[in-house]
């Protein structure tokens, strides 16, 4: 027998079992960092993967059960927006419509004194159209025109509204009066809108 075997088999039993407890020790820390730590930490991993796939699973059959809700929601808003891009004229009605709304003034006994397009503001898909007015007629006939352009198909606003130099002929009260309407327009390719340059720079 070995000599070395010897010598620790005749060694008291503490001291034995000591030596065995610490190589059974150096065995497990062995074990531990070799093999087992790896093994947890991609453990762990793996079970965090699983909550965020378990959870985009959750998410998505929410959305899959809640599918046909969407897709109604979607539908409707798109018949809202068509039917709002109707009441913006394109390019070539435009000037169909602005006649019209003169036309409108005359029709309902006004003077036409000006007419006056201003430059159009585009704001995104639309751009606004102003028109300076200037009428001449009683007020009666100026709140049917009002009331008239109100009625129009398409969406036009009157604002910056002034009213004065009020005259009797034969017996009928007219006055001036100073207005702006503005329609709106579909744009059909967007352009950007230069901050720089409208804020004055080069």
């Amino acid at each position: 027998m070995d000599p070395r075997v010897e010598s620790f088999l005749r060694r008291p039993v503490y001291q034995r079992v000591s030596v065995l407890v610490f190589l059974m020790a150096l065995v497990a820390l062995g074990f531990y960092f070799g093999l087992y730590e790896g093994q947890l930490i991609q453990v762990v991993s793996l079970e965090q993967r699983l909550v965020t796939v378990n959870s985009k699973l959750a998410e998505n059959q929410r959305i899959a059960a809640n599918l046909p809700i969407f897709r109604a929601e979607y539908e409707r808003l798109q018949a809202q927006l068509s039917e709002a891009l109707s009441e913006l004229p394109d390019k070539k009605e435009i000037f169909k419509l602005l006649r019209n709304i003169g036309d409108l003034a005359r029709s309902q006994g006004l003077d036409v004194m000006k007419f006056t397009p201003a430059p159009e503001v585009v704001k995104g898909f639309y751009a606004e159209v102003p028109v300076m007015l200037k009428l001449r007629g009683s007020y009666h006939d100026v709140a049917l025109f009002f009331d008239a352009v109100g009625r129009l198909p398409r969406i036009v606003n009157i604002d910056q509204l002034k009213m004065g130099q009020p005259t009797v002929v034969t017996g009928r009260t007219t006055l001036n009066v100073d207005c702006r309407t503005t329609t709106f327009r579909f744009v059909d390719s967007p352009v950007a809108v230069d901050n720089t340059k409208k804020a004055g720079g080069k």
